[in-house]
């Protein structure tokens, strides 16, 4: 009999620890050594030495009771493909653009597996994945291929242009750049590896939920984290979207309190375009609801000419026409200060130099993590002192090189991509 590559069931376990049991007693009456009995279990039922240890370290810490196999959960996938994944699916999809290779979802998954081969993610779930991270799977001029969709290309060139022209010829900022960003850090957040005796398991004695959660608001510059920036507020739910605690009200307080008036002269503010980023101002402009007269007066207050005989869809149409753009109420409260205002593209999170500044918090969170809440707030200014200004300075120039392969690859692989095979 053998139990090799099978999924335990409570029987197989029971037999398990029947035998490890017997060779116990034999142990002891001829005196081997503890190790005996684990080898001639593992030998008499064709497994492994570390999975009977595992079944017995499980018996013991369930008092004498049969360790039951973890429920799964159902409708549900089993994998969740990281945010951090972002840069590496991009990096190699355009990659393989760039060369004029194909691309499909089978291989995208194979070179996550070359990476990391916990990494194998149910297709359906990494296709999903890839749609919400801007990609698409079209024909091109070459042949059927993975590629990016043109609104990502488009806000990515837009905000390339504007960084590009923030440059002096030696590659110096002509205006000061200061990166801000949002996160959060929960109280249990510790390291998930740790070394531990194969008869106790991995077992630790951990909490079990993440704790109270905090949210941090800060910004960087070349010289470091900003003067007097760094915003910290306990969240009121320890679950869910982070960006769902923030609203315009605590954001633009400080941004205008605390981030304004500690900021060079005539920045460049770079952000995301998180909701409360992006709050617009009021305006008058008409709804697809709007009365006919209302429509019409809108028209004349333009001094846009319209015709008695249009119905009320062509007076509506008329007005999309000449919608004014949003004006974002941030970007007014920063141009008053004499800054401007900056979004990353959608998805690139490796244009936001800040957010690697988060890793190195949140790295030092976890190897210093007691799970008190006194400790978690006493580590927090220490983790912060961890980024300094070498730091942001390298971070910013690893920023730089990427936004540069980005503008030459992007006109590469238009270039490719225009080319016809016949």
């Amino acid at each position: 009999m053998s139990f090799q590559g099978k999924e335990f069931t409570s029987g197989m376990k029971q037999l398990v620890i029947n035998l490890r049991q017997f060779n116990d007693i034999k142990r002891s009456k001829n005196n081997f050594k503890a190790v005996w009995a684990v080898e001639q279990t593992a030998n008499g039922l064709g497994i492994g030495q570390a999975t009977v240890r595992r079944i017995m370290a499980e018996y013991n810490k369930n008092k004498q009771n049969i360790p039951d196999n973890a429920p799964k959960t159902r409708g549900k996938p089993e994998y969740i493909i990281p945010q951090n994944l972002q840069p590496v699916v991009r990096k190699y999809i355009r990659s393989q653009n760039l060369t004029g290779q194909h691309v499909s979802v089978d291989l995208v998954l194979q070179h996550l597996l070359q990476i990391n081969s916990n990494y194998n993610f149910p297709i359906t779930t990494l296709w999903r994945a890839l749609n919400r991270w801007g990609f698409t799977y079209g024909v091109g001029k070459r042949r059927s291929a993975l590629k990016e969709r043109d609104y990502v290309i488009l806000a990515r060139r837009r905000y390339l242009r504007q960084k590009r022209l923030n440059r002096n010829s030696d590659g110096s900022f002509i205006r000061p750049e200061v990166y801000l960003d949002e996160t959060f850090i929960n109280k249990n957040h510790s390291n998930q590896f740790t070394w531990y005796l194969d008869e106790d398991g991995p077992d630790v004695n951990k909490p079990s939920g993440k704790g109270e959660r905090l949210i941090v608001v800060n910004a960087i510059t070349l010289d470091g984290w900003v003067d007097n920036a760094r915003l910290v507020f306990e969240a009121k739910k320890k679950t869910g979207d982070y960006h769902g605690q923030m609203d315009w009200g605590n954001f633009s307080k400080w941004f205008t309190e605390q981030l304004l008036p500690n900021i060079p002269a005539n920045s460049i503010i770079i952000m995301d375009n998180a909701s409360y980023h992006n709050t617009t101002e009021e305006n008058t402009f008409p709804k697809s609801n709007t009365k006919k007269e209302k429509l019409r007066k809108w028209l004349d207050d333009k001094g846009i000419p319209w015709g008695k005989d249009l119905l009320k869809a062509e007076l509506y149409a008329l007005c999309k026409m000449f919608e004014p753009k949003p004006e974002y109420k941030i970007d007014k409260i920063a141009e008053a200060s004499g800054h401007t205002i900056l979004r990353t593209p959608q998805y690139h999170p490796e244009l936001q130099p800040i957010e690697m500044c988060w890793g190195v918090v949140k790295n030092y969170m976890a190897k210093h993590c007691d799970f008190t809440l006194k400790k978690f707030r006493n580590n927090l200014p220490v983790a912060f002192s961890q980024v300094k200004s070498k730091t942001c300075k390298k971070l910013i120039a690893k920023t730089v090189i990427e936004e540069n392969k980005y503008w030459e690859e992007d006109g590469k692989i238009d270039i490719n991509q225009g080319v016809d095979i016949i």
